[in-house]
């Protein structure tokens, strides 16, 4: 297949160059798309949770067992980002170049291996379902729930690959209004079959996981139109699916960090799952799945915030206008600090309503109001966490981005999780305070190495004139 011949886009324009205008706007106007963007992929899930937790019947059980899908989602999630993200940046990359057969080649090569791990993972997660799910912290009770909005779920599992993975290479190509409608298309479906399949089709929480299978049905389908269709400039070809080796190794190694990130996420739940279901029960399982929901919301505008500050970061840094990279990282950190203060006063003051959205259930309200609390005691940490990470990205220490992702998570969330419940005055209350103080140690140690690495190194004078 023929394609125009592309030159790298050398030149700067006031709408490109971060060289120019006030640093505040600068990161705004780059975080409130991306914001929206990940405001609407969060739709599936929650309005999902909203849903299952209103059927008849089934008091707090179905939102359990819908939350006990979360982290076999979460790890679909970060197989996608393996070669979605992967290779989004790499056809970037190439496109710059000029090379356009490369890049080609590295989306329909990436679109492949989507396609060949969608499928080993729908017949895995087929095959080890059951016991899968007692691991989780599945019991005799939510089992059923958990089984049925799975077996659904997982029919649609490539789906999830090809719109989630492809959509970088929608991105890549510049096209950043067609991604986001690619989103929203399968957001506003899902919004409209949930009830209809739910309630009007008495399917109960099937219909919440087919609603979800025809949404992002319907997104995937989109993407592809858009890759075979005339606007694209790489369009998905079958000559190009060849693949080679050295190609999938690089696509897979720039990917590996947003699929630990992501896979860290998923253990991350199997072990507070497992942990509520051994000390508490149910009814704390249903707890964290709506402490989950609410985080997912209240954290994306700080996400938005500094995933929308590291393309302003990186360009500066290139361009040697480090006073405006050290006046990024100065408006970032200030807002976000900001943001998650009041978000922590807002939460504490409405815990009760915040749980009413997701059930009716008098037990869970009352149980769950102190856990949220305790939950969010030291989520304005979270802010350091995130500016530090996103500072490490954007200045190319991607390997200290993901070792304090590990930290966090893996090193101190999961630890904490298993050994604080066996403390008598904490007891269940245990695992939901390993996330205050993975907060202060991980995000106080992420910016402090941050600040003392980078910031602190940074010349004060500009190199660029």
């Amino acid at each position: 297949m023929k394609t125009t011949p592309r030159h790298p886009a050398s030149g700067r324009n006031s709408s490109n160059d971060f060289t120019q205008g006030r640093i505040l706007n600068r990161i705004l106007g780059m975080a409130v798309p991306i914001t929206l963007g990940q405001l609407i992929n969060i739709l599936y899930s929650v309005v999902d949770r909203i849903y299952v937790s209103r059927i008849p019947g089934a008091q707090s059980l179905a939102l359990t067992g819908l939350g006990l899908s979360v982290p076999v989602t979460v790890a679909v999630m970060a197989f996608a980002n393996l070669f979605g993200m992967g290779g989004g940046p790499l056809c970037s990359i190439k496109r710059g170049e000029g090379d356009d057969a490369e890049a080609q080649a590295i989306m329909c090569n990436s679109f492949v291996c989507l396609l060949i791990t969608g499928l080993i993972l729908t017949l895995l997660t087929a095959a080890f379902k059951k016991p899968l799910l007692y691991a989780i912290g599945a019991s005799d009770q939510t089992y059923p729930y958990a089984n049925a909005y799975l077996s659904i779920y997982m029919l649609g599992i490539i789906l999830v690959m090809v719109e989630y993975g492809m959509n970088y290479f929608i991105n890549a190509q510049g096209f950043g209004r067609i991604s986001m409608i690619t989103v929203m298309s399968g957001a506003i479906a899902n919004i409209i079959l949930d009830p209809i399949m739910i309630f009007g089709l008495n399917m109960g929480i099937q219909g919440a996981a087919l609603a979800t299978v025809i949404s992002q049905g319907i997104s995937a389908i989109w993407v592809l139109r858009f890759l075979t269709g005339k606007k694209a400039i790489y369009k998905l070809s079958l000559p190009a699916m060849k693949l080679k080796i050295s190609r999938v190794l690089r696509i897979m190694e720039l990917g590996f960090s947003g699929f630990i990130m992501a896979f860290t996420n998923s253990a991350v739940s199997v072990v507070c799952n497992s942990t509520l279901q051994t000390y508490g029960g149910d009814l704390y399982v249903g707890v964290m799945t709506v402490i989950s929901t609410t985080r997912e919301i209240i954290q994306l505008p700080v996400g938005g915030l500094t995933a929308g500050a590291q393309p302003v970061m990186g360009y500066n840094y290139g361009a040697k206008a480090y006073s405006r990279v050290r006046e990024s990282i100065r408006v970032t950190s200030f807002i976000g600090l900001i943001y998650t203060g009041g978000a922590w006063i807002l939460v504490s003051l409405l815990a009760e309503p915040i749980f009413r959205i997701f059930t009716t259930n008098p037990d869970l309200i009352r149980a769950g109001i102190p856990c949220l609390k305790i939950y969010y005691a030291a989520f304005i940490f979270m802010s350091l966490q995130f500016s530090g990470q996103s500072t490490f990205q954007a200045l190319g220490r991607a390997k200290f981005s993901i070792f304090f992702s590990l930290l966090r998570k893996a090193i101190i969330v999961i630890p904490l999780t298993i050994f604080l419940p066996r403390i008598p005055l904490l007891g269940i209350y245990g695992v939901f305070a390993a996330e205050p103080i993975s907060n202060i140690l991980g995000g106080t140690a992420c910016y402090t190495t941050m600040f003392l690495t980078l910031y602190r190194r940074l010349p004060r004078k500009d190199l660029n004139e």
